[in-house]
């Protein structure tokens, strides 16, 4: 799924999406990742949905985003509530949709100017 580059936004858009793969700036991730509009983190910790741990929404906690976006692969999966107990504690809004979806609505706040944070699995 092809995504339209918007030149005058002011940050990391994402230009594609294929499953098992998003481009960046013109670089192909097949890793999962996190892509914030100043910096991408390549090779995010769990290997798949199943890994997650609170751990993981600690780091993303720390990234400071006003909302992460969770792109859960080809489906919407839902963590448990207690796993995302770093974002509630600090007032960090958590969205979770399939990953196609979460890289839309990454591009849509970033454009917006939010501080969004998409933590994308690849399938």
């Amino acid at each position: 799924m092809k995504f339209i580059l918007d030149e005058a936004s002011d940050g990391l858009s994402i230009q594609r999406y294929d499953q098992g793969e998003v481009t960046v700036s013109g670089v192909i991730y097949r890793e999962n990742c996190i892509v914030l509009p100043d910096r991408i983190i390549s090779a995010w910790r769990p290997g798949s949905f199943l890994d997650l741990r609170q751990e993981d929404f600690s780091f993303l906690a720390e990234l400071s985003p006003e909302i992460v976006i969770l792109g859960t692969g080809d489906k919407q999966h839902f963590p448990h509530p207690s796993l995302a107990q770093p974002l509630m504690q600090n007032q960090i809004g958590l969205e979770v949709m399939n990953t196609a979806a979460a890289c839309r609505t990454y591009n849509i706040l970033m454009s917006e100017g939010r501080r969004v944070a998409a933590a994308l699995f690849m399938i």
